[in-house]
């Protein structure tokens, strides 16, 4: 599996949170998953130095957040790499340009200045100036869709999650996963050969997930080597913070408890677009329509590229993504740069672009 182990450590400027403060750059990119980072290489070839500013308190976005060690299969020339190998190797990539990270802040309002540049506010009034905006956001801020029970806050974090991060967190434990989806028959799959005892709970015996994960799944039910427990979960029950059991309900059996120390709950996410809903670009179901040659906005000097964008034959792939970061970035450097002539390079034969890649 390609990966890279530990995290790459960040080359470029991690600002405090706290510290606030006013900046000025060529770029402004929202949202610091895969497009966001890749599209920071595509501009430091063309000399146009990027901030990023990402809700979460490290890049990767999805990938980082949600499956850092589930392996993705579609990324060109890496047959299988983790979402934490390829936010790592992306971090790598565009380390020669030294970009500024501004972590754990949302980007919170838009203006445009008299001089026609930009002007983005977070919520902790962090304010950052450059010419062009691009709106890298995935899907908008997403947070899981959390089970109705009481108690649940007093055991979240400690013994109830709605992500894996680290998969060695969970060796040994008694599991609980609750959900019908990818993601629930997946680390129900990925977790089995490290817990102690996992059990599948879903309140029906129909599954929305891939039909091989889920005949897995069935296989291993059927070995004993776990269980699937169809029926609705009613409460948590343990001290501080610590699970004890999750008791659940059936017409036929009523209540009854399944011991266990952990309950990992996939119920999906809410999307939400957040305050970039206010940044008065034309949306369409919640989506920012783009053009297909620059993936700008209705408002000029403002793209959009990865899963935030819709046009006709959008494909909501992170290669995808990538693409699109390599056209804005041309596009940018017209706005960024302006009467300065646009030279197209090779990073294969440009000893120009070598250089600004440290490889010569």
């Amino acid at each position: 599996m390609a990966d890279t182990g530990s995290p790459t450590p960040l080359a470029g400027r991690v600002v405090s949170a706290e510290a606030g403060g006013a900046y000025e750059t060529d770029v402004i990119i929202v949202g610091a998953g895969p497009a966001g980072l890749f599209a920071v290489f595509e501009l430091g070839l063309l000399d146009l130095k990027a901030h990023l500013v990402d809700v979460l308190d490290r890049p990767g976005g999805q990938c980082a957040e949600l499956y850092p060690e589930k392996p993705i299969y579609d990324i060109p020339a890496l047959p299988i790499v983790t979402g934490q190998g390829l936010t790592d190797a992306l971090l790598e990539q565009i380390a020669p340009f030294s970009p500024t990270y501004h972590l754990n802040q949302m980007a919170e309002a838009l203006e445009r200045l008299p001089d026609g540049r930009f002007k983005l506010t977070t919520e902790l009034g962090t304010t950052i100036t450059a010419p062009v905006l691009v709106i890298a956001a995935g899907g908008g801020s997403f947070v899981p869709r959390k089970p109705k029970l009481e108690r649940l806050e007093e055991f979240e974090g400690t013994s109830v999650h709605y992500a894996v991060r680290k998969m060695e967190q969970f060796r040994g434990k008694n599991i609980v996963i609750a959900g019908g989806g990818d993601s629930a028959l997946d680390w129900t799959l990925n977790l089995h050969p490290l817990a102690k005892s996992i059990t599948l709970n879903h309140r029906r015996d129909d599954f929305r997930a891939a039909p091989h994960s889920v005949a897995q799944m069935r296989e291993l039910v059927a070995a004993g080597k776990m269980k699937l427990d169809i029926s609705d979960i009613k409460e948590l029950k343990g001290t501080n913070g610590q699970l004890e059991a999750v008791v659940v309900e059936t017409k036929d059996k009523g209540r009854y408890e399944i011991p266990c120390d952990t309950l990992l709950a996939f119920y999906g996410l809410t999307m939400k677009l957040g305050p970039i809903a206010e940044f008065g670009l034309n949306l369409h179901q919640n989506l920012i329509p783009v053009d297909t040659e620059k993936f700008e906005t209705s408002e000029p000097g403002i793209f959009a590229i990865g899963d935030i964008n819709t046009y006709p034959g959008k494909l909501k792939l992170i290669l995808s993504g990538f693409h699109e970061g390599a056209l804005m970035a041309q596009a940018a450097f017209k706005i960024a740069r302006p009467g300065k002539r646009l030279v197209f390079m090779y990073t294969t034969s440009s000893t120009d672009l070598q250089k600004k890649l440290g490889v010569n």
